[in-house]
């Protein structure tokens, strides 16, 4: 499913292993962000558009 993240630095040294790992987790954890940023800009759009409606229409 997903690429194996040590595949490619098996033969390299710790700090090698270790800064590709971090990288690795950086870039994964920059992706999350993102996504979630997407998702609550379209959650504010959805709001703010429900809120205009809310304020045109008439007081039942």
């Amino acid at each position: 499913m997903f690429p194996p993240v040590f595949a490619a630095c098996l033969g390299q040294d710790w700090p090698s292993r270790d800064r590709h790992y971090k990288q690795a987790k950086l870039h994964m954890l920059k992706s999350w962000r993102d996504s979630l940023e997407r998702k609550l800009a379209s959650v504010n759009s959805v709001i703010s558009t429900l809120e205009e409606q809310l304020n045109r229409e008439p007081a039942a």
